[in-house]
């Protein structure tokens, strides 16, 4: 049963997400601008986003937590590398100390949002799940701020497997994980070779009768110290957050020299990570068959491991890795290329993601749908021709919260600067229609490129691109101006010209292509 009802409630700050990042930004809203109203919407009924959605056995961060946790609460936990429902439980305190879950409310889907330039606001249409009835709501904001992430929270990704229907086993995906699933004593594989299936050998290891991880293509893999001595140390000499500081900074010292090191110098990086693999696993074990991708260091995502738990599980016999593709299914299990047959009672499809950007929300200017491929990422927050509106992507190279703090820290004097300033309205405009463009993100991961032509692009120069370097974030976003040339500022009731900035988005867009095919030729 759909109804509808229109509401008259009205926000400054719309915050789409009651995860990590919406949270995050609801802090420093009321620390820096405490006198502009906000709202979360979360579309399930539950706080936390991904450390509420996963439920897989060993589920953890796989960044540490004194850099991933907020900077404006210590994370005290021995654990650096924290599990799930620590982080969870986390998330939710900061919520519930600053009242932030007053804020919240849930089973609230964002469908769409359409910014009117006559009113200067986006009205947001929200369908409200409640029992079995599904209410659609209207909401208006000065401001629209997507902290929902970049993937699909309701489906994630499986390949196409051929003859995968005559399996009489289970096929699980971890991002749908059965409470309830029994794995005591059988023999699973898992399919892929990310942090996900990486973190489900060790942890399921101990139960079942054998388990497998099938891959493809290897993955750099480190073992990281699940503790961290230095930190523990500080914590009994110095006041917590003293500690929780200097903790943090030599963390992310360590972390932006390790992807500055495997950036410069790939081949001594991969020769190092190579060194460490073969330290921790069996002699004479192939290492260069199953930890030698083709690819150079943090080309993806360099997967750590807490204690080497995935190199004790293979040392112990209960755990394998196989590096092959797939032929078929059978009703046992799967046929290899190579002609080995993998017996299996349960698969786990660890094979990733689908990017949704934004919570899948539909967006207008003026009655008219944005094509997000049309639009340039301005300082990783905005999108040219967008007014108003606002996102948070972290790092994929280092701790998403690094660069999710220092966007949220960015809005909030953006949003004080315009209250100063008595300015209304927001919005990115290129400086040239023929200005350059690339893919938003540099990465090489299957779920990545497997979306890339539908997601905006980014510049090679500032403010137009995707920085992935802190130092670089820390002294542009928190020290720097919050405003330039390319972001136009409208008092009130003076009307955003979207159009003719569209115009110049497009051009600039058809531009790149027209050069790219014209070098192909």
């Amino acid at each position: 049963m759909v109804s509808i009802m229109a509401t008259a409630k009205h926000v400054h700050t719309l915050i789409v997400g009651a995860g990590l990042s919406g949270i995050g930004l609801a802090y420093y809203m009321q620390r820096d601008c405490p006198d502009k109203s906000y709202l979360i919407l979360e579309s399930r009924q539950r706080s936390g986003g991904t450390w509420d959605l996963f439920k897989y056995p060993g589920i953890r961060s796989d960044s540490d937590l004194f850099t991933f946790g907020y900077e404006f609460k210590p994370w005290e936990d021995k654990k650096a590398i924290a599990d799930g429902q620590d982080i969870l439980k986390y998330i939710r305190e900061t919520a519930s100390e600053n009242k932030i879950d007053q804020h919240i409310r849930y089973g609230r889907k964002v469908l769409s949002a359409n910014w009117s330039s006559q009113e200067q606001c986006w009205t947001v249409q929200i369908e409200h799940s409640n029992s079995h009835v599904k209410t659609i709501e209207e909401v208006s904001c000065n401001w629209l701020f997507s902290a929902a992430g970049y993937y699909n929270y309701d489906k994630g990704y499986t390949p196409e497997f051929p003859e995968i229907e005559n399996f009489k086993g289970q096929v699980i995906h971890p991002q749908h994980w059965p409470e309830d699933l029994d794995y005591q004593g059988k023999n699973v594989v898992i399919i892929g070779s990310g942090a996900t299936a990486v973190t489900l050998l060790p942890a399921m290891a101990d139960k079942t009768k054998h388990i497998t991880m099938l891959q493809r293509t290897p993955t750099y893999v480190m073992s990281m110290p699940q503790s961290d001595p230095i930190a523990n140390v500080l914590r009994a000499l110095l006041p917590k957050r003293l500690a929780y500081k200097l903790t943090r900074n030599k963390n992310i010292n360590i972390s932006r020299l390790i992807w500055r090191l495997c950036q410069r110098f790939p081949k001594f990086a991969r020769k190092i990570i190579r060194h460490s693999n073969k330290s921790l696993l069996p002699k004479n074990y192939p290492v260069d068959q199953h930890f030698n991708p083709p690819y150079n260091p943090w080309d993806q995502r360099l997967c750590a491991v807490p204690d080497g738990d995935l190199f004790n599980a293979i040392s112990d016999g209960k755990a394998s890795v196989v590096t092959d593709t797939i032929k078929r299914f059978n009703e046992e299990g799967i046929e290899l290329a190579s002609g080995e047959t993998l017996k299996s009672d349960i698969v786990v499809t660890a094979t990733g993601l689908n990017i949704q950007l934004f919570g899948g929300i539909k967006l207008h200017v003026d009655n008219k749908p944005v094509d997000l491929s049309d639009t340039v990422a301005y300082k990783g927050m905005m999108l040219s021709s967008i007014p108003n509106f606002a996102f948070a992507i972290g790092y994929i190279n280092s701790s998403w919260t690094l660069k999710v703090g220092l966007l949220c820290e960015h809005y909030c004097r953006l949003i004080k600067h315009m209250s100063d300033n008595n300015q209304a309205a927001a919005c990115p405009e290129l400086p040239s229609p023929t200005m350059p463009t690339r893919p938003l993100l540099d990465f090489g991961a299957g779920y990545v490129q497997r979306v890339l032509k539908d997601l905006p692009r980014q510049g090679f120069e500032a403010p137009w691109y995707m920085s992935m370097d802190y130092k670089v974030d820390l002294k542009n976003l928190r020290h720097g101006p919050v405003t330039d040339e390319n972001l136009k500022l409208y008092p009130p009731s003076i009307n955003v010209d979207v159009s003719s900035i569209k115009n110049k988005t497009i051009n600039s867009t058809q531009q790149h292509n027209k050069t790219k095919e014209t070098s192909a030729a």
